[in-house]
C-alpha cells in the first residue's frame, strides 16, 4: 500500500504526504497555534509506533508541515474504531494558504485507499458544526451526518495541565 504520496497544487507547488516521523511532531504545533496539544501528539506518535494509530503529514518543498491527519485505527470506545472494520478520522488540518485548491480532498482519498487495503470497512470523523465548510467537503466525498457530538473532550496541554475542548461536532461516517 502506499505511503507516500505527491500532490500537484494549482500553483505548481509539489506537496509530499508522508507517514510522521519523530522529528515532525514539532512542526505540527504549527508555529505555537497548536503547542497546547505538544502532550497529544506525543501519545499518539507512540500509539503510531504500535500501528493503532496512523499518522501522515503534507509538507512543502521548504519542509514546511502544512497539513496533518491522524487515523484512529483501535479505541477503547469500539464505536469509534475497532481495529477491524471501522477507524475514526481526527486532527485533519490544511494551512489556510493551502486550503480550497483539492490539497485536503486528495489526502482523504489517500486514508481511504490504506484503509480499504487493511480491511477496514468504514470511517468515522468527527467535523465541528463551526466548520461548514469542511463538512461540505466530507459530504461531496460521501460522508453522512450519523448525528451530533457534544465534542467535550480533555488532555493534558504543554505545561501538564488538564484542559477541557469544547468543540460541538457533526458525527459523520462513510462506508467505503
Amino acid at each position: 500500500m502506499a505511503l507516500e504520496a505527491e500532490y500537484l497544487m494549482p500553483s505548481g507547488e509539489r506537496i509530499l504526504i508522508r507517514p510522521l516521523q519523530k522529528t515532525d511532531l514539532p512542526g505540527l504545533e504549527w508555529d505555537g497555534e497548536y503547542a497546547h496539544f505538544r502532550n497529544l501528539y506525543w501519545q499518539h506518535y507512540e500509539s503510531s509506533l504500535s500501528g493503532n494509530t496512523l499518522i501522515w503529514v503534507a509538507e512543502n518543498a521548504s519542509h514546511e508541515i502544512i497539513g496533518q491527519v491522524f487515523l484512529l485505527l483501535l479505541s477503547r470506545q469500539k464505536e469509534l474504531a475497532d481495529g477491524t472494520f471501522q477507524a475514526y478520522l481526527f486532527s485533519f488540518r490544511i494551512k489556510p494558504a493551502y486550503r480550497d485548491q483539492g490539497l485536503g480532498g486528495f489526502m482523504l482519498e489517500m486514508m481511504e485507499e490504506n484503509l480499504r487495503l487493511r480491511g477496514f470497512r468504514f470511517l468515522r470523523l468527527n467535523v465541528a458544526r463551526a466548520n461548514p465548510l469542511a463538512r461540505k467537503m466530507y459530504e461531496k466525498h460521501g460522508y453522512r451526518m450519523i448525528g451530533p457530538d457534544p465534542g467535550i473532550w480533555r488532555y493534558q496541554d504543554q505545561n501538564g495541565q488538564w484542559q477541557t475542548a469544547r468543540e460541538p461536532a457533526w458525527k459523520m461516517i462513510k462506508t467505503l
